[in-house]
Formats: structure tokens, sequence, C-alpha cells
């Protein structure tokens, strides 16, 4: 029995229904229309704050992801666990899990926007933390409503944060000012 069978057999052993009603609702809330509801939000409040390459790569980061992320479960075609132990009815594939790269992704470019832009209370390692355990637990819903096997919720989260950095890394090349230039040099 491999990695993915044997975390799946604990799960159906530790299921209860206060817990799986909990974490259907957990799953919910890191599905699509909130995170894309949370997107949309941070890139409007973005551009009302002037702030045009910050919300391009938030919502650029979560568009480009979707496709790649999509991209990925048609060229791998993995299923999904089995029914009776599924406990939700998704029709596309399951590597990666797409709750876990989209909620990694919007975890990591919204750290991003807040070391750029926000208040000093808001970059205390609480607020990090709490960012992370939202993308933890989205994935471990995952996998104990048996929609991913863990391998697909590991596989989304390492891509949603590689996802992010590259757009941030496009960020930081894009905001960089020319080298030698003075306020007064620049256009």
């Amino acid at each position: 029995m491999d990695l993915d069978e044997r975390v799946l057999g604990w799960m159906l052993d530790v299921r209860t229904p206060w817990l799986t009603d909990v974490f259907l609702v957990v799953t919910n809330l890191g599905g699509t229309v909130a995170s894309w509801a949370i997107a949309a939000a941070v890139t409007v409040a973005l551009l009302v704050r002037r702030r045009p390459a910050l919300a391009v790569m938030v919502s650029g980061a979560m568009l480009t992801g979707l496709l790649a992320m999509s991209g990925l479960k048609l060229v791998v075609g993995r299923a999904r666990p089995p029914f009776p132990e599924r406990l939700v009815d998704e029709t596309t594939h399951s590597f990666p899990s797409g709750h876990a790269m989209m909620s990694a992704i919007l975890v990591c470019v919204v750290a991003v926007v807040i070391v750029r832009v926000a208040d000093r209370r808001w970059r205390t390692p609480w607020v990090f933390v709490l960012l992370a355990a939202w993308t933890l637990t989205i994935g471990l819903s995952r996998v104990y409503l048996a929609a991913h096997w863990l391998t697909d919720v590991l596989a989304g989260w390492a891509l949603g944060a590689l996802w992010a950095a590259l757009w941030a890394w496009g960020l930081v090349r894009f905001d960089r000012k020319p080298s030698g230039a003075t306020p007064s040099s620049l256009p």
C-alpha cells in the first residue's frame, strides 16, 4: 500500500459526522467562488490605492494559475479517490489539487501585498501564520473528504507557491528602477 492509500485509510478511520461537516464548510470556503471573490476584492483595493503592478500580480497569478492547473489536470489525468470513500462529487481529474494550488497562490500573493503596502500592524508573524493555516486547512479538507490524494494536495501547494513566487519575482523585476537612476533623471 502506498502513501496515498495509507493516508486515505487513516482519514477514513478518523471520520466523524461533526468533523465531516467542518471540512465540508472549509472546502467550500476554499473553493473557486471564495478564492476569486477574495482575489477580486484585493485587486480592486489595490487599483483604488493606485498600485496597479500589485493588482496585476494578484489577478495575473490567479488567472494564469487557473490555466496552468487546469492544463496539468488534463495532461496528468489522474483519477480521484474512489466512491464511497469520496464524500464530494468532482468531475475533473485529481492532480494537482485545484483547491490547494489556488489557495496557495492566493495566500502567497496576498502575503506579498501585505509586505509591500500594508500597515506595520498587519506585517506580524500571526498574519502570515493565519494565511498559511488557511491554505493548509483547505488542503487537509480535500484529503479528509477523499476529493484528492495526499500527493495531489502536496503538489498543489508546491506548484501554487512556485507560481506565486514567479509572479512576485516578475513584480520585483518590473517595479525595479534602472540602476544609477535618480529621481530627477527618471521620465
